[in-house]
């Protein structure tokens, strides 16, 4: 069907690369005249660029001239100069789409025309790259090519952040020019590199901060995501959490892991092949309810116990050791399942984490209060502006449009492709397969020919590396266990006689050159054409990955800018993706054929069923993201409400307005609920001076039965509304009002912080618990989202009323920290870090806390949305 479209219609890819086609004669044209410019009249293109924008012009206007300055840059500090196709590309991030370009085909240099033009707004741009190694070697790399037009770059790394000068001189190999700096100068640069961790992170410590001098980053102008399908995509199911320690039980980990072990597949609990979900059979529930004396396991009452059981099996039956994880120095460490990278740092959430470690018997660590959290389509979606760039974007193209509004533009390669891309060798076996792909190799490697070896897992890899060495054939192993020597494995990857074994890691941001990456060194030449002679990079795929651009970044380790090279993938009908889409029907066929275990089939059929079990895999897997999406977005839009309202206290924008407007609410909710409608005989003039007692002292006229029964309700309105602003003013001069302003500060941010952890705990619990109601006839996400906004409503109500019954009893007893150091993921609850400042010399109320106690502000257990004070207290 979309072929049939395609010849009505058109290509929409060719339509929108001819568009481009004049803007890249337009440079061209423009080149002989920078070329003939002094370094410094090149130099100042930048401020008369600037200046031309100040007066009006926009980014269009400039655009062709940008682009080529950019280029002139690029050809007299690195001696590379953007080709026509390099210029599309730069034109199609530029207005925010994403970039497909062939491996080799100069990504890294692409990306500097849309970022300089950019730049030049003083908005600051972020250019992400999915590793520390690439934060650090893009801007080594592409520094010469933004210093020459008066730039400034900033690069980030966990814990540490640069500036990139050429002037620093004996710098370690790999930091060359990069001069340490703070957080804050990398990112005051026009331009900073760094990792969507390190920009995520920021963001949230951010907005945890106690003091507007400890923020770090500026607004989210423009950002171009490298490798964007593996980061918007890949990643996109994991959220960036800063956490702290839970006072959890862990031996409920462990009895449960060993209880696991006693349940018998299908007897006790089936798995859907298709979703991987377990689900206990009517038996498992009741071998568990008897184990664990419990009457109804699904009764709300046993949530808990759920929880930890639903943990332990995923644990036990999907979390496999040295594919989805590795024990290293006693801890379990996560495997990334799509780039084969272990994670360290990183933890699987909501227990499951700990339940690997307990059925793994090493160390459990706690259970974590989320402090701040985000997922990275959230965080991205923050921007202006985004684009981004990869080798394999087309076959997610929908996914890039729904959820971001990224549309994919497909650049042509600059030399024609010179890879072989050959069909799938079909075998019955797993058994077979392996013997069939370690002869071949050993075959490739007595001709001399350059082989990449991809797989799927770890175990994979050690499991062919075994093979290997028993089979004489001298290789090296990259995967998540050496990821530290990545770079230089593949690196050396296309020199003669090298036979290369990888996880998916392997493809992203190293580009592997036939002969080998050291060009200049004596006999490279000769060597690059014996490679090529021989036919290039031979790329082995040994299974199929569940989504194809996987496989299509391997096959593109190949042919590189019109090199040639060959692909071949092996597949076993006993590989995971063929058993959960239909591997057996197949066997069936093959064995009725009478072919033996290492007889491959060439079959488009086959290989036709191959793709469509991806297309299906892939489906579930957006649907899946797409579903984590729909959930995020409820707290996204209470977490941008949250955000905001601490930045303008942090900024201290209006805060005695805002602080009288609330201790008018606040005394209007207590002369609603204890003066209620005209008629006297219901009030209760003794409850309502209570009450503003324990706010602030009341005045004579207010603190008497007899002097409230003398005026009507709208008197009484007026009268608290004007003792508000009064009693605020007498307290400024009091206190002063720098320190008045300080406490009123400290006083919001620290109920904002104590609250919003305590919501961020009880909407996870909620997620949690709605999954039930689909048992109800009750969509859970219009249930999540119903009770998740009356929850965020008493949260607004609660963090008032704190505040309120808080500030005329708080003092100073030491001044807050003005700028300094950056604040780290708390070992702490963020409720202590501001309070350092404050001394609480009379709280009347408190917030819901751990021991069981309610505080009389806060909203009452019950669910009916009024103070706990007002209803059942």
């Amino acid at each position: 069907m979309v072929s049939v479209l395609q010849k009505v219609l058109g290509d929409p890819n060719e339509k929108a690369l001819k568009k481009l086609t004049p803007f890249v004669r337009e440079i061209n044209g423009l080149e002989p005249e920078f070329q003939k410019m002094t370094d410094e009249e090149l130099l100042g293109m930048t401020g008369e660029f600037r200046s031309r924008l100040a007066a009006g012009e926009g980014l269009e206007d400039i655009m062709a001239e940008a682009f080529t300055a950019v280029r002139e840059a690029a050809r007299r500090n690195l001696k590379q100069r953007h080709y026509d196709v390099q210029l599309i590309g730069g034109l199609v991030l530029h207005r925010g789409q994403i970039a497909e370009m062939k491996t080799g085909e100069g990504k890294t240099l692409v990306a500097t025309l849309a970022v300089y033009i950019n730049a030049l707004e003083g908005k600051g741009v972020h250019v992400v790259t999915v590793n520390d190694y690439l934060a650090r070697r893009d801007p080594v790399w592409m520094g010469s090519i933004y210093h020459a037009l008066g730039l400034t770059v900033g690069c980030l790394q966990h814990d540490v952040s640069f500036i990139y000068d050429p002037e620093v001189k004996d710098a370690p190999a790999g930091m060359e020019f990069l001069r340490p700096a703070s957080r804050p100068e990398a990112y005051q640069a026009d331009i900073t590199y760094g990792t969507n961790n390190e920009f995520g992170f920021d963001y949230l410590r951010d907005n945890m901060a106690l003091d507007k001098a400890n923020r770090v980053q500026r607004d989210l102008n423009y950002a171009i995501v490298d490798e964007v399908d593996n980061i918007l995509i890949d990643e996109a199911r994991t959220p960036l959490i800063i956490s702290g320690p839970a006072e959890e039980p862990v031996q409920l980990y462990q009895s449960f892991a060993k209880l696991v072990t006693r349940l018998e597949k299908e007897t006790d609990f089936t798995i859907d092949e298709r979703t991987q979900s377990i689900s206990l059979t009517v038996e498992g529930i009741s071998k568990m309810e008897n184990w664990t004396n419990t009457t109804n396991l699904y009764d709300p009452e046993n949530y808990h116990q759920v929880h930890y059981m639903e943990n332990a099996l995923t644990a036990e039956i999907s979390k496999i050791r040295d594919k989805d994880y590795v024990i290293q120095d006693g801890e379990v460490v996560i495997v990334d399942d799509f780039t084969g990278r272990l994670q360290p740092g990183r933890r699987w959430s909501d227990g499951l984490h700990q339940a690997v470690e307990a059925k793994e018997n090493v160390k459990i660590q706690r259970e974590s209060i989320t402090y701040a959290t985000i997922t990275l389509q959230n965080y991205f979606r923050l921007y202006q502006k985004l684009s981004g760039m990869t080798g394999t974007a087309l076959t997610e193209s929908d996914e890039f449009y729904k959820i971001y509004g990224l549309e994919v533009v497909a650049i042509p390669t600059n030399l024609p492709m010179g890879r072989n891309d050959h069909s799938d060798l079909v075998f019955q076996t797993e058994d077979g397969k392996w013997n069939v792909v370690i002869e071949d190799i050993a075959t490739l490697h007595e001709s001399h020919q350059p082989v990449l070896i991809g797989t799927t897992s770890v175990e994979d890899s050690e499991y062919l590396s075994e093979r290997l060495k028993k089979r004489g054939v001298p290789h090296q192993v990259l995967n998540a266990k050496n990821h530290e020597h990545e770079a230089t494995i593949v690196a050396q990857a296309g020199r003669l006689d090298a036979v290369t074994v990888s996880t998916n890691m392997a493809g992203r941001g190293t580009d592997i050159v036939l002969g080998g990456s050291d060009t200049g060194r004596d006999g490279w030449k000769d060597e690059h054409d014996k490679v090529i002679g021989l036919g290039g990079l031979y790329v082995v795929g040994t299974e199929h990955h569940d989504a194809r651009r996987i496989d299509n970044q391997l096959r593109g380790r190949a042919g590189r800018q019109g090199d040639p090279g060959s692909s071949q993938f092996y597949v076993s009908l006993e590989d995971e993706l063929m058993q959960r889409f239909g591997g057996d029907r197949i066997k069936s066929i093959m064995g009725w054929a009478g072919l033996d275990e290492e007889t491959p089939v060439e079959n488009k059929i086959i290989t036709k069923s191959i793709s469509g079990a991806q297309v299906k895999v892939e489906g579930y897997h957006f649907d899946m993201r797409k579903h984590l999406l729909d959930y995020d977005d409820v707290l996204n839009k209470q977490r941008e409400i949250i955000y905001e309202d601490r930045f303008e206290t942090l900024s201290g924008e209006s805060l005695k307005v805002k602080f009288v407007d609330m201790l008018r609410r606040e005394f209007a909710e207590a002369a609603g609920h204890h003066l209620p409608g005209k008629h006297i005989d219901n009030w209760n003039p003794a409850g309502l001076i209570d009450e503003l007692n324990q706010i602030c002292p009341l005045p004579p006229e207010l603190a008497t039965e007899d002097q409230i029964y003398e005026w009507d309700r709208d008197q009484i309105s007026e009268i608290l509304n004007d003792f508000a602003a009064t009693v605020y003013e007498t307290r400024d001069q009091d206190v002063g009002e720098e320190q008045a302003r300080t406490i009123e500060r400290l006083l919001l941010l620290r109920a904002i912080d104590t609250h919003w952890v305590q919501h961020l705990t009880a909407m996870e619990n909620l997620r949690t618990g709605v999954g039930l109601q689909a048992y109800g006839q009750r969509d859970p996400l219009v249930v999540y989202r119903s009770e998740g906004n009356k929850m965020f409503g008493n949260l607004q109500v609660a963090i008032e009323s704190e505040v309120v019954h808080t500030v005329f009893h708080a003092s100073l007893t030491q001044q807050p920290p003005q700028g300094g150091g950056r604040r780290q993921a708390p070992a702490a609850t963020p409720k202590e870090s501001p309070m350092a400042a404050i001394n609480d010399t009379d709280r009347a109320a408190a917030p819901v806390g751990g021991s069981g106690k309610v505080g009389r502000n806060a909203s009452c257990p019950c669910g009916s949305g009024k103070k706990y004070k007002r209803c059942h207290g």
